[in-house]
């Protein structure tokens, strides 16, 4: 029986597609990476992280430093995120269903817990995040751990196919958002 359902922040819960591609663009001109153009997004959401890295041509040693800067700038966009439109009703509902809500993310937790206090979203109050790119997995153990889950006790909720494959190798059971 399923206790929790966990979401992914960007994408799936927050529309953060325009603040994203601002952010990665600056830091882009400033590093001389290829800027990120909105048509160009549905292609990019097709590679893996390394693919996408190699596409920008940024370096994968120097995602840590990167990300780093990129979590920085971008905690200054929180207060023009949305909401997706649509998800305020699905979260209220789930809560009132009394199913635990949860964020799993490779966003910061302070950026999320920001917007949380910002959009009044007091309902989602556990937020675990790793700011790799490549642990959502080990994130995901992290959760089920803390509160002592077994796997088919958490619904994740997502948008990309890291998503899939971090919860696949949890034995946690995924939903897919198009919207992403």
């Amino acid at each position: 029986m399923i206790k929790y359902i966990a979401f992914d922040f960007d994408g799936t819960l927050v529309h953060s597609q325009v603040a994203f591609i601002s952010v990665y663009n600056q830091l882009a001109e400033k590093y001389r990476l290829i800027k990120m153009e909105p048509a160009n997004i549905p292609y990019l959401r097709t590679l893996s992280i390394t693919d996408r890295c190699r596409y920008l041509n940024l370096p994968l040693y120097k995602m840590p430093f990167f990300t780093a800067q990129f979590l920085k700038q971008y905690q200054k966009c929180i207060p023009d995120i949305n909401l997706i439109e649509g998800m305020q009703p699905v979260l209220t509902q789930l809560n009132a269903l009394n199913y635990q809500l949860a964020i799993i993310s490779t966003n910061t937790e302070s950026n999320i817990r920001q917007f949380l206090q910002h959009n009044q979203l007091g309902i989602i109050t556990d937020v675990f995040c790793s700011t790799n790119l490549f642990g959502k997995d080990k994130i995901i153990r992290k959760f089920l751990k803390a509160y002592n889950l077994k796997p088919a006790e958490v619904l994740y909720i997502g948008d990309e196919h890291r998503d899939i494959i971090a919860c696949r190798n949890n034995q946690v059971k995924v939903a897919w958002v198009s919207w992403g």
